[in-house]
């Protein structure tokens, strides 16, 4: 995706309608929300979704927002309990993002939820997000559309400044009204604030009739801003083997023969992808021991040497 040919079209009904085929496609599309201008992928699409790291630059496997277009699309993704259905109620379409149980066979991508039971969605309260969302009809993966680290982009010269060579599709829909993130809540036991963003908390304690409690524990990651707690297979991990003992399983790189591979052609992108199909995999197979081949530490390999890490890391 490093030089990509970009697309640009207008917010009408014949630029959504192409911008949904890129989508359909695989690729990525920045479109604007109320909030900031997100990078879009098909949500159930591991590539893709590993595009958009690669893009962003992203240094580990943060959860994605998944935005859908009204209540009953995310009902088909997730559980709601009552205070999760009087938010979404008061405060959707809008600057809100619900935290919420994933449902087993909700077909999202695990790169999206970083290997979590849970999934972080959003109804957005803007006509071009929701031309594009009933266009592209399916659930879009979209952090903001900016290099990783740099400032959210609030217009679509920002998109074209930071990702231009980098994505496939720009929907031009003007300034986003908001311009700072959503709010992030957890309606996973006690509603708990995740991220302070585009909805007042003040507003949302009115609306449960309860102080919201405040994550402060960086090992229990839910949502984009927090340190990303990693799914680690059940067998221990060797990282940068060079060959599997005879006790071990061989988690593939590159051109080695190899039970499982992340990509025999040494793509990091593809790589990323397959990663936690990868370790799911090496689960069902009993595997009690796994040697990992070298990933190399630069672009999207940091981020899967981040995970390998935590996967080979002591054991509490």
């Amino acid at each position: 995706m490093t030089n990509a040919t970009l697309q640009t079209f207008g917010p009408d009904p014949v630029g959504l309608a192409q911008a949904a085929a890129i989508l359909a496609r695989g690729g990525l599309v920045s479109f604007p929300t109320e909030t900031v201008y997100g990078l879009g992928a098909d949500a159930r699409d591991d590539t893709a979704v590993a595009a958009i790291f690669a893009a962003k630059g992203r240094p580990s496997f943060n959860p994605l927002i998944v935005h859908l277009p009204d209540l009953s699309a995310a009902e088909n993704l997730c559980r709601f309990n009552d205070d999760a259905r009087r938010l979404a109620g008061a405060f959707w379409p809008g600057a809100l993002t619900l935290v919420l149980p994933l449902k087993a066979d909700a077909g999202i991508s695990k790169l999206v939820t970083a290997g979590l039971d849970t999934l972080a969605v959003r109804v957005p309260d803007h006509p071009v997000a929701q031309g594009l969302l009933q266009a592209f009809d399916g659930p879009i993966a979209a952090p903001s559309a900016n290099p990783s680290g740099r400032v959210s982009p609030t217009t679509a010269a920002h998109v074209k400044a930071g990702l231009g060579n980098k994505i496939n599709g720009l929907v031009d829909g003007g300034p986003c009204g908001v311009g700072v993130e959503s709010t992030i809540v957890s309606c996973v036991g006690l509603p708990t604030l995740l991220r302070a963003g585009g909805i007042p908390t003040e507003a949302l304690e009115a609306c449960l009739g309860q102080p919201l409690a405040v994550a402060t524990d960086p090992a229990t990651p839910q949502a984009p801003g927090q340190l990303v707690s990693h799914y680690a297979p059940t067998g221990t991990v060797r990282l940068n083997a060079e060959k599997a003992a005879p006790d071990e399983v061989l988690l593939g790189f590159g051109p080695v023969d190899a039970p499982l591979n992340l990509s025999p052609s040494g793509d990091l992108t593809e790589a990323a992808a397959r990663l936690f199909d990868c370790l799911h995999r090496l689960d069902a197979m009993g595997a009690k021991r796994i040697a990992v081949s070298p990933i190399p530490d630069h672009g999207l390999g940091r981020a899967i040497n981040d995970r390998l890490r935590r996967a080979a890391a002591p054991r509490g």
